[in-house]
Order: structure tokens, then C-alpha cells, then sequence
């Protein structure tokens, strides 16, 4: 049903005279009783604050839509008012709302209220079609403005519900896309929104996949595949692609997602991609693996380990924290973190998930590259490069073992793929009665094999090079240690996302393999080095506001927020506007604070950013004093820097 059918006029109110959520809230239940869409105010009412109490139903840029499904609503119906000086309704951006609209849906029957809320969020998200509401001096026009968007926004999807034979034209959409990045949030959805949004723009339907951290999202049917002109996929590591098996397929990396996605979509829709063929099962990702250069391949085959890897690191790493702060380290100070029953469970079940880290780096490595047969013989590897088990101590128990730490296990991942890749060449003329035979036996049996042997071989070089490497970290101190700071901090600010930021994240996640303060002292470098950008933004917008537009300005407590939770990506429309005057002084405050968090010798145990970890930060007071400091000189820099907008 359409918004203006539910709306009337006599239940709509210009420039109301209200000035508190509870008298906005009473006017609008006033109206849904004047024109009789509700029998009984106060239970209509109660319905209303019950919602209310449930979260606020002001959303931000000033909207607020409260709603009820109610027994006392006789007509579901929509009533609204203006309020272009503003109400305080608690929105989630922290400003007062001006535009209301009260949803009011019978209890029985059809969710009408959950149509109208959609129509109503989507539609209102237009800046000026806000603006044409408030500037509206009648209510006609007011009306008349909805109905305009309404019709410009859903006309064809209205024609298509009046016409039986609707669903038999839907033809499915013209083009279909896959996003992913290696941690999966932020440039995962930023893909997907530019696409949607470009889709729209050039009338051109699309659906997109979001193979984000928590999953895959609005997953592509079969039926969508086939019916599709063409298949975009965005992505930085692998995704689920014998699906796609002969269509069209453009393979790009999860960036041009973003800033080339009219270029895409116009190609998806010619058809302008390699047909993709699926060998067997093997994981290929692209339409053809010649298409990317050797170290893109690699580079993608890195970050799937690392992406699946994250998850046992973050939890095992917060849990171990945790147990450190619960610890009483004048009881033992050698077995800190295990001298309390408390701290004990902590220490212990965060060590599981924490011990998990290499075999599943190389596991997810290994499977990246040759699919499902790679991941048992490079979890195997993984773990034998973690023991740090070798011939000689097969034959000697008394033979102390070193790991080979993230090294060997990185390079365990790659060579149990290759491995099974040759495998598979060599047994791919086979009888094909023995087809069933090669993943459930010769593969796991022969993998398991090769791979235990090459590795107990090389392990004695990745034992002396990691314990190198860890000698090395425990060396840092004094200047040097503030540089290694200054150098990763830097580095998470340079693209924002990209392969440099990507380079320290993961550099940052192995010094915690180490588990030495000297690594975790790293990662705080790291971490605290991605938060700056979007804060640094945040603090110039709002002081050096005639360096900023209107729109920038309303973007800041964004910024902000996703600054704090270590979304780095935040900044990327401000530096991809005007990047020579942002990301200098980007880089710059994240390397100041990186250096500081060193200088000032905070840890983190766990590769996860934000306010969120504050708690298990070593010197958090200090923490957060670096990041407020590399924060305000990135805003300083960012102000000078750039030009008045009114010069532009």
C-alpha cells in the first residue's frame, strides 16, 4: 500500500509548535484519532511508548518514524508533522529531529506498518526530498512531494502488483556481484552499497552478495545466475565460484568495487567477461587465473589464511587478557595468568582457541589455493611448523623443539596447496571409476605424507629463523622501538584498507605468535595507528569548519564513532576527494600515535582495534593519550592543509 493512500491530509501538521518528544508524540495520536484511524487514544498510546522503550525510533539526519501495531487501531494510517526547530527523540547521530511520521497498523492481518516503515526509511534518505518537506508552506504540496518520490522511487514496482501477470514477467536481475575483503566489514560493504546505489542510478537491476565476517549475505540463487546478464566479483580473497560456471565473469579487486562500479556494472550487462569455467574442485576465484599477476594470487591466498585465522586470535587473545587482569602476580610472578581458579579458565580457554592460530593460518591458505583437499594437509603442515617437529627429534626425545612460528606456518600453507595441486595434476588421468578415491584417499594420505616430510626437514631453519626473529622483537627498545611504532602506525594510514594497511595488520599478528610484550606492544601500534584517520577527520570538521561542506560537517560523529571501533575505511571518501591534502596528514598523526603507544610501551594481546579492547590494553591511560595526540595532529595538519570550501 502506498504512503500517501494511508496518509490524509487532516492528519498531517506543517511547522508544529511542540518542543518535547512527549508532546510531538501526543499531537500525532491526536491527529490518527481526528481522522479515525485509531478507537482509543490512551491504549494506541501505550502501544506508541512501549515501542519507545524498546530503542528511539528517531533514525538520524532528522527522522523519526514511531509506530505500534495495536488492537485500538481501527485503519492502519499514517499521520505527520514539521518541526524545523527541532526535537530531542534520542536519534542515534545525536541531533534533533524534524520530520515525524507515526505508523499506525491493526493488529490483525497484514504487516502494513513494516511496508510503510520501509518506503518511509528508504525514500526519506534523499537530502533534498527532506528538504522539500520542511521548505513545503501546504500541506498539498507537502503531499505532493511524497507521492512524486513515492512514484519516482516504486512506480514500476506499484504497476507490477496491480497486474496478475506480474510475476511471470519478472525476468530476474540483469546483473549479479560478489563482495569480499580479507577481514570482511568495512570495504566488503562499501563495495556493495556503491554497486547498489550505481545500479539504481543507471536503472540497471543488480543483486549483491556480501561474503562479510559474519557470513554471506543475500546470497545469489541458481535461478538468478542463470537468468543474469553478467557476474561482477569484487573481492579480495576467495569466493564460491563453480556456481558460476559458464557466465560471464569480471574479476577485479574489492576497490574498483567501490570506485569503479559504473564501469562494471555497464560491462556486467554487455556481457564484457571471460565465460568462467570451473575446474573440478579445484578453487579457482577468478574467471581465469592467468588474469592476475603471480603475487595478486598470492597475496589473496594470504589473506583468506589470515581472515579465517582472525577470529582465534581475537577471542583467544581477549580471553588471555582478561586472565592477566584478574591475576594476582605477587602470588607467582613465573605463572602469572594462572595463579587464581579465575584467571586459570580464562588463561586456559582463551590458549585453546589462541593455540588454533597456525594450523588454521595454513590450513585456509592451503585451501585458498587447491579448495577442500588442500585444508587437512595444510592444517597438518601448520601444525607440524607450529611443534616445530623435525627428524632429529623423532628419533630423540630429549631434543628441545622450537616452532617455527608464523613463518613456517605461512610457508607450510602455500606448500601443502601447491602440493595437492600436483597431486591432482598427476592422478587427473585416472580412470574415472577412481574419481571417488582421490579427495577421500590420495590426497589426504599422500598430502599428510609429503608434507610431514618436507616439513620436519625444513623445520629446523624456521625454528632458528623464528627464534631470530623473536630475539630480534625482545632487542627493541628506545629509538628503535619508537621507529618500528612510527613505520606501522604510518603504514595503517596509507590506504586505508589497502595492501600497506593489510601489510602492518598482518606483520602486527604475527609478533603475537611470539607472545612476548615486545609483540604485543606491536599490535598496539597497529591498532592504534588505523584509528586516527576517521577521528583526525572528525576533530578538523568540526574546527576548522570552513575547510569542510555541510554534508562533511554531518558526517563527523560517524567518522567518530568508526574511528573508535578501528574502521579505518571511515576516511577513505575524504581521502578519495581530495587525497593529497588528507592522506599526509593521515599517515602522519597514525604514525605519531603508533610511535607514542610504543614510547609509552602499551600491548595488545588480541589483532582487534577500538574502544572495545581498551580494557585488556597494557598503559591503557597512556593508550588512549597517543591516540588523542596522533588524533589532533592529524586534525591540525588536515587544517592546514586543505583549502576553504568556498575557494574550491
Amino acid at each position: 500500500m502506498r504512503i500517501v493512500d494511508l496518509l490524509k491530509k487532516e492528519a498531517v501538521v506543517l511547522n508544529a509548535e511542540v518542543s518535547t518528544k512527549e508532546q510531538m508524540l501526543d499531537l500525532l495520536v491526536d491527529l490518527h484519532k481526528e481522522v479515525g484511524n485509531i478507537k482509543d487514544k490512551a491504549a494506541f498510546k501505550a502501544g506508541i511508548m512501549k515501542r519507545e522503550s524498546e530503542g528511539p525510533t528517531a533514525i538520524a539526519e532528522g527522522i523519526c518514524i514511531p509506530h505500534s501495531k495495536n488492537e485500538a487501531v481501527i485503519n492502519p494510517g499514517i499521520a505527520a508533522i514539521t518541526v524545523p526547530s527541532g526535537v530531542d527523540c534520542e536519534a542515534l547521530d545525536g541531533e534533533p529531529s524534524n520530520l515525524f511520521f507515526m505508523i499506525a497498523a491493526p493488529a490483525e492481518g497484514s504487516d502494513v506498518h513494516l511496508e510503510a516503515l520501509s518506503r518511509l526509511s528508504t525514500i526519506l534518505m534523499d537530502p533534498a526530498f527532506r528538504e522539500k518537506l520542511l521548505s513545503a508552506k501546504e500541506v498539498d504540496a507537502f503531499l505532493a512531494a511524497i507521492d512524486e518520490k513515492e512514484t519516482e522511487k516504486y512506480g514500476e514496482e506499484d504497476k507490477a502488483a496491480q497486474t496478475a501477470e506480474a510475476p511471470a514477467k519478472k525476468a530476474g536481475y540483469q546483473v549479479l556481484a560478489v563482495t569480499a575483503c580479507p577481514t570482511g566489514i568495512a570495504h566488503t560493504y562499501m563495495a556493495a552499497e556503491a554497486l547498489e546505489e550505481k545500479g539504481k542510478e543507471l536503472g540497471i537491476s543488480i543483486k549483491v552478495e556480501t561474503n562479510g565476517s559474519g557470513g554471506a549475505k543475500n546470497v545469489l540463487t541458481q535461478e538468478e545466475i542463470d537468468a543474469c546478464d553478467g557476474i561482477i566479483i569484487a573481492a579480495d580473497k576467495n569466493v564460491e565460484m563453480a556456481r558460476f560456471d559458464g557466465k560471464p565473469v569480471i574479476k577485479v579487486k574489492v576497490s574498483d568495487g567501490i570506485h569503479k562500479s559504473q564501469e562494471l556494472i555497464e560491462r556486467a550487462v554487455k556481457g564484457d567477461g571471460p565465460i568462467y569455467h570451473h575446474e573440478g574442485g579445484k578453487a579457482a576465484s577468478t574467471a581465469s587465473e592467468g588474469d592476475e599477476s603471480f603475487g595478486r594470487q598470492i597475496y589473496k591466498h594470504l589473506m583468506n589464511g589470515v581472515s579465517n585465522m582472525l577470529p582465534f586470535v581475537i577471542g583467544g587473545g581477549i580471553l588471555i587478557a582478561i586472565a592477566f587482569l584478574l591475576d594476582d602476580y605477587s602470588i607467582d610472578p613465573s605463572n602469572f595468568g594462572m595463579n587464581t581458579p579465575m584467571a586459570a579458565f580464562f588463561k586456559t580457554a582463551g590458549g585453546v582457541a589462541f593455540n588454533f592460530m597456525l594450523p588454521i593460518l595454513a590450513g585456509f591458505i592451503a585451501m585458498s589455493i587447491a579448495d577442500r583437499p588442500g585444508l587437512m594437509v595444510g592444517f597438518a603442515g601448520g601444525a607440524i611448523a607450529s611443534a616445530g617437529t623435525t627428524f632429529a627429534s623423532c628419533f630423540n626425545s630429549d631434543i628441545t623443539v622450537i616452532s617455527g612460528g608464523f613463518l613456517g606456518a605461512l610457508f607450510a600453507g602455500f606448500l601443502a596447496g601447491y602440493l595437492v595441486l600436483a597431486l591432482e595434476k598427476i592422478t587427473e588421468k585416472m580412470p574415472s571409476s577412481m574419481d571417488g578415491l582421490r579427495p577421500m584417499l590420495i590426497y589426504p594420505v599422500a598430502g599428510l605424507l609429503l608434507i610431514s616430510v618436507i616439513m620436519f626437514a625444513i623445520n629446523p631453519f624456521f625454528s632458528w629463523l623464528n627464534q631470530l626473529l623473536a630475539d630480534a622483537l625482545n632487542s627493541l627498545s628506545g629509538t628503535n622501538s619508537i621507529l618500528l611504532g612510527l613505520i606501522v602506525g604510518g603504514m595503517m594510514s596509507i590506504d586505508m584498507g589497502g595492501p600497506f594497511n593489510k601489510a602492518a595488520y598482518v606483520f602486527g599478528t604475527a609478533s603475537l605468535a611470539y607472545q612476548t610484550d615486545a609483540g604485543y606492544m606491536i599490535m598496539a601500534a597497529v591498532m592504534v595507528g588505523g584509528m586516527v584517520p576517521p577521528i583526525a577527520i572528525a576533530i578538523a570538521s568540526w574546527v576548522f569548519k570552513n575547510k569542510f561542506t555541510d554534508n562533511d560537517r554531518k558526517t563527523a560523529p560517524v567518522n567518530a564513532i568508526m574511528g573508535l571501533c578501528f574502521i579505518s575505511e571511515a576516511a577513505i571518501p575524504f581521502a578519495a576527494g581530495d587525497p593529497l591534502h588528507v592522506i599526509p596528514p593521515c599517515v602522519i598523526g597514525s604514525a605519531v600515535a603508533g610511535a607514542l603507544s610504543m614510547a609509552f610501551k602499551c600491548t595488545l594481546m588480541a589483532p582487534h582495534g577500538g574502544i572495545f579492547v581498551f580494557p585488556v590494553v597494557g598503559n591503557a591511560l597512556m593508550y588512549i593519550i597517543a591516540l588523542a595526540i596522533g588524533s589532533i595532529v592529524g586534525a591540525v595538519m588536515l587544517g592546514l592543509l586543505r583549502k576553504p570550501v568556498e575557494s574550491k
